[in-house]
Formats: C-alpha cells, sequence, structure tokens
C-alpha cells in the first residue's frame, strides 16, 4: 500500500519543518514526530522496507548535498 509509505513521508516533513521554525523541544514538534514515528510504524507492520520510506539519494543529490 504505497498510501502508508506517503503518509509516512509527509509525516515526517512536517516534524522536520516544524523542528526548523519552532525548536525540537516545542510541543508542535513532539507531536508531529510523535505522528512521524507511528506513520512509519504502520508502514512497516505493513511489510514496507526503511529504503521504501527514506529511498537512496541519486548521484545528483549527493552532488547538491556535499556528501
Amino acid at each position: 500500500m504505497p498510501h502508508r509509505i506517503r503518509a509516512a513521508r509527509a509525516a515526517q516533513r512536517y516534524a522536520v519543518r516544524a523542528i526548523t521554525a519552532h525548536g525540537l523541544a516545542h510541543p508542535l514538534s513532539l507531536a508531529l514526530l510523535a505522528a512521524a514515528s507511528t506513520a512509519a510504524a504502520r508502514a512497516w507492520d505493513r511489510g514496507h522496507r526503511v529504503a521504501d520510506t527514506h529511498p537512496s539519494p541519486t548521484p545528483a543529490q549527493e552532488a547538491r548535498s556535499g556528501c
């Protein structure tokens, strides 16, 4: 079910944006981190691998990030 992967990715993006805007200790950041971990756990329980949620970066993305 690809929608579980999309939900996990979206939840992670929202959490990262909240952390960037408000800091890690902010209640909104903590709530969104909890939602992201729950979404990732649901995807895992459905048989999706971690690599499905976090695909490896392409060489072009690696070059842009400086890694």
